[in-house]
């Protein structure tokens, strides 16, 4: 017997079937939790506002039975739910979020892993990603920014961002190929059956979101073209075999409705599609991020000057980060696509983590990048995106704050489901059908149209008695008394007084 194995320790208790070694937590595990309650009691805090109102109007009609065949999976799976536990459209808002956030961070880990093994990268992407931003504060989905996340994390794009995040982990997994494989078929390549999955998975965020499904296919190229190696006709067939199930999917299912831009002009910039003015009007949103471009440009360098003899393209674009920049910069331009503006920017922080993460001793200018990255989280947070998590009854200097809009359950509980409302108000026009209301203009011809949602500048028509009325707004719910002829409803007349 040899001297080790006299010497050795003996383990008791659970550690022995593990020789003694206790698995601890890496630091992206312990901030990433912290992150996740910080988050979601964050968004629990902020009521629901903007596009939310679309979302549950989707999950309300679902669980009432009627079908509607422009909804995606994430919205027909969220209906499915509904009617099995009898949650409400906003209630499922509140209950995904949690879980839209679970999917975005596990992504982003699965990817800076891809990237690098340094442990403390991810924790400096999520940083980067949620407050290396800009200095004018921003309001919508696409992106991991505190601000927006505490409106648009319970949205079918957070989920769609998060899934993509895992898609390009997986296809730059693959394309690098640095891991051993466990099962592998007669060329000694990975099954076809994982890269059909891969295509579905892209597929299906296609499907949820259409806008992230360009970004999606965009950072797919990037990794394949900046990673594989050895190409050859087995190569090929893999990746046209991912293309093709995720070109298929869509094809094959029902796309999310995309509302059209004047309503997400209402949004804010994230949200949709927008002309070029508006995409000029984002550097006060993202200039921030832009301190990682050195960092790109030092990937680019090294895979210039690492790129094998006889390789196809460029060698300084052979870094799947640097392509991703240059692709999604097109696509934005070019497609006027500023939901995108997320995944563009993710690739000059998630550089930018790579490089401050690496062991030190640091040379001079990687201390320089690191004071600038700083800096720049500190000018972040501190001017656009403190509100989210900073109460406004705590808030000693004013941060910019999530919008508070108000709530119409005072009206919803007097309205039917399916009932028609009359009604100009913005905030009602947008919240109302959450609560499976219908809305209804001033010439609707419906006799059963018995309700009217009045601002305070507006005259109560003289057919109709005040039920209730919101005491934060001063907006007045008022039902007509004459609705049994099919004559149309009483257009509301303006009024100067209160």
């Amino acid at each position: 017997m040899s001297t080790g194995a006299l010497l050795r320790r003996a383990t008791r208790g659970s550690t022995a079937l593990r020789g003694g070694r206790v698995r601890r937590l890496t630091p992206y595990q312990v901030f990433g939790l912290l992150f996740w309650l910080l988050m979601t009691l964050a968004y629990w805090r902020v009521p629901p506002c903007c596009e939310a109102g679309l979302h549950a109007a989707a999950v309300a009609r679902l669980r009432a039975g009627l079908t509607d065949t422009a909804v995606s999976p994430y919205v027909l799976a969220q209906g499915a739910l509904a009617r099995l536990t009898g949650l409400t459209g906003w209630q499922l808002l509140r209950v995904g979020g949690p879980l839209n956030l679970l999917v975005l961070l596990t992504g982003l880990g699965r990817l800076v892993r891809v990237l690098t093994p340094r442990p403390w990268a991810p924790v400096l992407a999520l940083a980067f990603l949620s407050l290396l931003w800009g200095t004018r504060p921003a309001w919508g989905g696409g992106s991991l920014a505190l601000l927006p996340l505490t409106g648009s994390l319970g949205y079918p794009s957070a989920f769609a961002l998060g899934l993509t995040l895992w898609a390009w982990a997986l296809t730059g997994a693959r394309a690098r190929d640095l891991r051993r494989v466990r099962y592998v078929g007669p060329s000694g390549l990975r099954s076809l059956s994982g890269y059909a999955a891969l295509g579905l998975l892209y597929g299906t965020v296609a499907l949820i979101d259409p806008v992230t499904g360009v970004g999606a296919a965009a950072g797919a190229v990037a990794f394949v073209a900046g990673w594989q190696r050895g190409w050859r006709a087995a190569v090929w067939g893999r990746w046209a075999l991912m293309c093709a199930v995720a070109a298929a999917a869509p094809a094959f299912g029902t796309h999310a409705r995309v509302p059209p831009p004047s309503v997400f002009g209402a949004y804010g910039p994230y949200a949709g599609s927008g002309g070029l003015g508006e995409l000029a009007g984002l550097t006060g949103q993202c200039w921030l991020a832009l301190l990682g471009l050195p960092a790109l440009w030092l990937r680019a360098r090294r895979a210039g000057g690492s790129a094998p003899r006889g390789s196809v393209g460029p060698p300084a674009w052979r870094d799947p980060l640097v392509l991703l920049f240059a692709l999604g910069c097109l696509v934005l331009v070019c497609g006027r696509l500023v939901g995108l503006l997320g995944l563009v920017l993710l690739a000059p922080q998630c550089a930018l983590a790579v490089e401050l993460a690496a062991e030190r001793p640091w040379p001079g200018w990687r201390g320089v990048l690191g004071w600038a990255a700083a800096g720049g989280v500190c000018v972040g947070f501190l001017a656009a995106q403190a509100g989210a998590v900073v109460p406004r009854s705590v808030d000693p200097v004013g941060f910019a704050q999530p919008p508070r809009w108000p709530s119409y359950d005072w009206a919803a509980r007097h309205i039917g489901p399916g009932e028609p409302v009359v009604t100009d108000a913005y905030y009602a026009v947008r919240l109302l059908p959450g609560y499976g209301i219908d809305l209804a203009d001033g010439h609707d011809h419906r006799p059963r149209v018995r309700w009217l949602l009045l601002t305070r500048q507006e005259r109560l028509p003289a057919e109709a008695v005040v039920v209730d009325w919101s005491r934060r707004t001063g907006e007045v719910l008022a039902r007509l008394t004459r609705t049994g002829d099919a004559s149309p409803v009483p257009l509301v007349t303006r009024s100067v007084t209160r």
